[in-house]
């Protein structure tokens, strides 16, 4: 499939100075379009040039930029396999010119050799420093696109301070490639007034509706941490199926993402969690049959407490600890930036989460739920626990669970081919 040359990628071809911002909504076609650029620009140079595209960690430049690059050059049939280093994530072009892939967390590449073009993909993830390097090591343009979503050191230390800058607004509307179903998902969110300023203008927005905040991105889980518990969010056609892995660490919890997938029967879901280590699993308590079934293949599934007030409850619970995520578990971390309060027909701030973005967010508050304080109304009372203090040991949950009827599928599900769901970015 060949990619459409849109409003926004003819904006974005008419930029002149080095420094190249492209502030946008969701679906603006904001990076696609940088990579059109780029790698047109490959194939007519003269004399070999270099290219790095940059990300804030590998697994966002794996399952982002680089694979729209690669979609990209197979859909125009540019594609060579020969071409392309997988081991270094570096493509030559048949001109001799390389584009690299690269993440910011990458130290000896931040400080190592020097590159004629660079492109920042989502540059409010990465740091003033990791700017700094990169830009003052670039010898011809930069790019750098983002969803406006707070202030960063974007406007606080490079625009306005310099004189070599370009800065576009482009939304979805400059993207005429864009299916009309998302189109119309996005324009239901007018009533959101956080989320449709940011989402759907691309105008600078207010974190006053974001429902997490201050969590930290980590590199890998320490040998030390102890996994406590697995939560699990069901879905299937509309919705992925989230699992999130919880682990208890030095005062803190750490969430790692191990599916987030649409279309998993149960018995794949069973395969998954058959090959992770062993913890309890709290899922969501709305598909008590999917819970008999897991059960049936061996695991230990619990049904999540709900009743009044049970979301903003167990959202402030996790609020109030210190979290950190690891850099692999992308849906997480996405749906962690996006994740907004819904508003009124006034744009207040309501104590209402939105669906959208909230199926990794909603495994995870299940998951904590074996730490939670649960000495609370009685409708939102349903696992024992020794102390009601949210640190304390779990003693006699598995005496709550019941022997599993026995339960035969009446269908034979497909393999388990993948663990994580390869969402579409549509906030490119």
């Amino acid at each position: 499939m060949k990619f459409q040359l849109t409003t926004s990628t003819k904006k974005i071809a008419k930029l002149q100075k080095r420094i190249r911002v492209i502030q946008g909504g969701t679906s603006a076609s904001k990076s696609i379009s940088i990579l059109l650029l780029l790698v047109n620009q490959a194939q007519r140079d003269t004399s070999p040039t270099v290219t790095s595209i940059v990300s804030e960690s590998f697994p966002h430049l794996r399952r982002g930029v680089m694979r729209d690059f690669l979609n990209i050059m197979q859909g125009h049939n540019y594609y060579k396999e020969a071409n392309w280093d997988k081991t270094n994530s570096i493509y030559t072009f048949e001109t001799g010119s390389q584009i690299e892939f690269f993440s910011a967390d990458q130290s000896e590449k931040m400080r190592g050799a020097r590159r004629d073009r660079l492109f920042i993909n989502e540059c409010n993830n990465v740091t003033l420093e990791a700017f700094n390097e990169l830009e003052v090591r670039t010898k011809e343009v930069v790019f750098l696109d983002f969803n406006p979503t707070s202030e960063f050191w974007l406007f606080t230390e490079v625009v306005g301070k310099r004189d070599d800058i370009d800065l576009i607004i482009v939304t979805y509307k400059d993207n005429e490639a864009l299916d009309a179903q998302i189109v119309a998902s996005i324009e239901q969110r007018k009533n959101n007034r956080n989320w449709w300023r940011v989402y759907g203008e691309g105008l600078l927005g207010d974190v006053e509706g974001k429902v997490y905040k201050d969590w930290k991105i980590i590199d890998e889980i320490p040998h030390e941490a102890r996994l406590i518990s697995y939560g699990l969010d069901f879905g299937y056609t509309n919705d992925p199926t989230s699992i999130v892995a919880i682990y208890y660490f030095n005062g803190g919890y750490i969430f790692d993402e191990v599916c987030y997938q649409k279309g998993l029967s149960n018995k794949q879901i069973a395969d998954i969690f058959n090959t992770q280590s062993k913890a309890i699993i709290m899922a969501d308590s709305a598909e008590p049959k999917s819970i008999d079934e897991l059960r049936v293949h061996g695991l230990t599934v619990l049904a999540s407490t709900k009743g009044k007030g049970s979301v903003s409850q167990g959202i402030q619970f996790v609020q109030a600890q210190r979290i950190s995520v690891t850099k692999s578990s992308i849906n997480v971390i996405r749906e962690y930036r996006n994740y907004l309060w819904e508003t009124d027909k006034d744009g207040k701030v309501i104590n209402v989460p939105e669906h959208e973005y909230s199926h990794s967010l909603d495994a995870i508050r299940y998951g904590m739920q074996v730490k939670m304080n649960l000495n609370k109304p009685k409708e939102y009372q349903q696992l024992p626990y020794e102390s009601p203090s949210p640190f304390t040991e779990q003693v006699s949950i598995l005496d709550t669970l019941s022997t599993p009827k026995p339960f035969t599928p009446n269908r034979v599900p497909l393999d388990v081919q993948q663990n994580t769901y390869e969402q579409p970015d549509y906030n490119a």
